[in-house]
């Protein structure tokens, strides 16, 4: 029988913890060593160290953007902090560090960028071994780790026309509220399969009118309807919940969020309620993209469609290749099924791919061009000697 001492701590715990996410860790810092990590770490990786990107002298001190971030008193008020929150999982793992490394490489300011990484708490990888690795990567760079815990969403998850699209991770967007600490007041949100080739302080420096929650490239051109099932459009009562407002398709993958306007709105309890009317009638067939559609559809802050060139995956089912959209390009978006990490390995990339190898750190990756460099300049070496 455990004693009542154990039995009182087990309860503290329960109540004092936090219901949604816990904080395991802060950036930057050294590594610590934890048992089992060095092996964990070949298993996912292994990724060569990331170079130091540097702020330019038109940025505010990185020393007290440092000590801002430490403290986490920083304020989206203050112009130097941005925030970024994405996912970071075993799977998507080889994206998140690829995108990281995009927004590094074209921020004016890149000490100035805090990442916030939400992780599942029973991935594969733990998200103490996950930290590791970033640290590892990106040796300076500040960020933070949530452990996401996946029982928070598990009941409210229907089954989804693609099963990767039913990852628990996948809805921790609708946590962000309970999940970032409180004085995290604005956010941008960015999908792990994505990269920025621009200065991401643009998109973070998005004005959102009146009492907007969200931004977000819109779509008005797409058929709003087909992302619902025929239940949804003929229920008595559904329908009339979004009457009234000109919905436009978003795609959740990159938006900038007003963190103090969604805690004060209850957004995450909204997006709850049109989960669980779909777990007792089928009203869709996506994963968590719908609900946000019926919540924000027809109140999104508009953002130029260079900040999310989405598709490049393909479709849910083949993932097959596919171009940009005409005009010019801030972010790429390989949502689909096809993500260009795993057509590269298996040789089948498609043309766009190749856009996202060169922020790829994997480092059997970068030894394999290696090799295939000497072995082109060896034969080139051979035809000059004849």
């Amino acid at each position: 029988m455990p004693s009542t001492a154990v039995v009182l701590a087990a309860i503290l715990c329960l109540f004092l913890l936090p219901p949604f996410a816990v904080g395991i860790r802060t950036g930057p810092g050294r590594i610590t060593t934890v048992g089992g990590g060095r092996n964990a770490f070949s298993k996912l990786g292994p990724f060569t160290e990331a170079p130091e990107y540097r702020n330019g002298k038109e940025c505010a001190s990185s020393q007290a953007n440092r000590a801002n971030f430490a403290s986490s008193s920083s304020s989206s008020n203050d112009p130097s902090p941005v925030h970024i929150a994405m996912t970071l999982d075993s799977e998507y793992l080889r994206g998140s560090i690829a995108a990281v490394h995009s927004v590094l490489r074209h921020a004016s300011c890149p000490e100035n960028v805090f990442f916030h990484f939400i992780a599942a708490e029973f991935d594969s990888a733990s998200p103490r071994v996950l930290s590791q690795l970033v640290r590892s990567t990106f040796p300076s760079l500040s960020f933070k780790v949530y452990i996401f815990r996946e029982d928070t969403v598990i009941n409210l998850i229907s089954s989804s026309i693609r099963q990767a699209l039913e990852n628990p991770l996948n809805y921790a967007r609708n946590y962000l509220g309970d999940i970032l600490d409180r004085s995290v007041d604005r956010v941008i949100y960015l999908d792990s399969d994505v990269i920025v080739v621009d200065d991401v302080t643009k998109l973070w420096n998005t004005v959102l009118t009146g009492t907007r929650v969200i931004g977000a490239p819109e779509y008005c051109h797409a058929n709003f309807s087909q992302y619902f099932t025929s239940n949804f459009w003929s229920d008595p009562v559904l329908p009339g919940l979004i009457s009234g407002r000109k919905p436009c398709y978003f795609n959740t993958g990159v938006m900038v969020m007003d963190m103090v306007r969604w805690r004060e709105g209850n957004y995450r309890e909204k997006l709850e309620k049109w989960m669980q009317i779909q777990k007792k009638v089928r009203i869709y067939d996506l994963g968590s993209l719908p609900p946000f559609l019926l919540v924000f559809g027809g109140d999104v802050e508009a953002i130029d469609h260079r900040w999310n060139q989405h598709g490049l995956g393909g479709d849910n089912i083949r993932g097959s290749c596919r171009s940009l959209h005409p005009g010019p390009v801030s972010l790429l978006h390989w949502s689909g099924k096809g993500k260009p990490w795993v057509r590269l390995d298996e040789k089948r990339a498609c043309p766009l791919d190749r856009l996202w190898e060169p922020y790829d750190l994997y480092k059997h990756k970068i030894e394999r061009v290696k090799d295939q460099a000497l072995l082109w300049f060896a034969s080139l070496s051979e035809l000059t000697d004849d």
